[in-house]
């Protein structure tokens, strides 16, 4: 391996970089020295920042993951990204005393994905005008019962029960049960 990668420079400490992505991967140093064709020590080496790998050795080492240079040196792989989150540090997204939206990883970056803990009360309705934005949605009721209406079908749905359907179309979430209704949903793009 040569001892210096060309265009980086030690700065960017590749040895660190290097540990972080194989743990996230869950690879061990054997494994990944097994999977790319190198030696065990050479891992060790790069990640201990003892030797710094060329570009040839790096992209046959990520190849082993299997991972991009561009993706190596460019995707943040930071350990203190937020993935899990308390009760209390879900959003509360709903300003209506009848119906608690509490959102999943409110501040993470470029979420592709909205999903939700909802909580209808008895008596509790999105209102008479139907819904209606770009996407999909499911959800799961866990307990209650919720009357849930798309287009021109109309369904109560009881825990263990599910929907999923194209946004767009007109709906509507009404719980005409005597007790709360939790339900989990996502939708995608996330329109909260």
């Amino acid at each position: 391996m040569s001892l210096a990668l060309q265009g980086v420079q030690m700065s960017d400490d590749i040895g660190s970089r290097l540990k972080l992505v194989r743990q996230i991967f869950g690879l061990t140093q054997r494994e990944l020295a097994r999977r790319a064709g190198v030696t065990n020590g050479a891992i060790s080496l790069i990640e201990q920042n003892r030797v710094s790998p060329s570009i040839s050795s790096l992209k046959k080492i990520l190849d082993g993951i299997p991972l991009s240079l561009a993706d190596f040196f460019t995707l943040n792989f930071s350990p203190s990204d937020e993935v899990f989150f308390t009760a209390e540090e879900l959003t509360e997204i709903a300003h209506l005393p009848e119906i608690s939206m509490r959102l999943v990883g409110r501040r993470a970056k470029g979420r592709a994905l909205g999903m939700l803990r909802e909580v209808y009360q008895p008596g509790a309705d999105t209102g008479d005008t139907m819904l209606r934005h770009e996407g999909e949605e499911c959800g799961i009721v866990v307990s209650g019962s919720l009357t849930v209406t798309v287009g021109v079908q109309e369904r109560v749905l009881n825990p263990g029960e599910a929907y999923y359907f194209r946004s767009d179309i007109p709906h509507r979430f009404r719980n005409q049960g005597a007790e709360p209704c939790v339900l989990i949903s996502a939708n995608s793009p996330p329109t909260f």
